[in-house]
């Protein structure tokens, strides 16, 4: 049986890597999935790969009246939402001495305010018992050199969910943060200085990962699915690491 049959589900960051995995993988199992880029012409690649049961709406989530006219279009089409993927965010390196007020502001722009003005500006349209899905990171519980910025936005994200958990008890609905590992993605490729570096990165990894690899976008997008799916419906306020392993040890 199809498993998110019938539902409804926005993905934010949905035109790449895990988004998107996470995306096919739902309207494969039943779902209409609205999904968001900045970049129209990704934007629209993803969807026609995605098929039928999708519609993009490019939107930057930093942009409050981006989130506006997100929600507005949903809401038209479909007049409420049963699952909400937070998945949208970025990161670069910089280490202490060379962190700028921009660097600081662009990071938690997007990673906790977008985050946040993003699941606010759902919550009229989220039915009860609904699953809100916020996308964290290994770098919230573990050091990395140059990272400190990104580091923290993540750690936001893991209070949001123990806080709104509270706020939305009345409602049913859950709020679970999902914590991939280093994923093979276009983004966290080009975290890279250079092919060098990226290689460099890809080795360290592996060296610190019990699995002893990258995870792919599709190995997060079943978890996402399992965090979406009502074979979760007692898990609240969790932070689901998929990281084979490496923050465990």
């Amino acid at each position: 049986m199809a498993r998110l049959k019938g539902k409804v589900a926005v993905l934010t960051g949905a035109n790449s890597g895990i988004g998107l995995a996470a995306a096919t993988l739902f309207a494969a199992e039943g779902a209409f999935v609205f999904i968001t880029g900045r970049r129209q012409a990704e934007l629209d690649a993803a969807v026609t790969a995605i098929g039928s049961n999708a519609l993009g709406v490019q939107s930057d989530i930093a942009r409050l009246d981006d989130l506006d006219r997100l929600f507005a279009v949903v809401e038209k089409a479909k007049g409420g939402i049963d699952i909400l993927f937070a998945n949208a965010g970025g990161g670069e390196f910089l280490p202490l001495a060379d962190i700028t007020e921009d660097h600081y502001e662009r990071t938690f722009a997007t990673n906790v305010k977008g985050t946040l003005f993003t699941v606010q500006k759902a919550l009229p349209l989220m039915r009860n018992g609904g699953s809100i899905i916020l996308t964290g990171s290994t770098a919230a519980i573990t050091g990395t050199p140059a990272f400190s910025i990104y580091a923290a936005s993540k750690a936001a994200i893991r209070s949001f969910a123990r806080n709104w958990i509270l706020d939305l008890k009345a409602s049913g609905i859950r709020v679970n943060v999902l914590a991939p590992g280093s994923t093979s993605t276009p983004g966290w490729h080009g975290l890279a200085a250079s092919p060098e570096a990226n290689r460099e990165i890809i080795a360290s990894v592996e060296a610190a990962t019990p699995l002893g690899r990258l995870g792919n976008p599709e190995e997060i997008a079943a978890a996402a699915l399992f965090l979406a799916s009502d074979e979760s419906s007692f898990v609240n306020g969790i932070e689901l690491f998929v990281d084979g392993g490496m923050a465990q040890v």
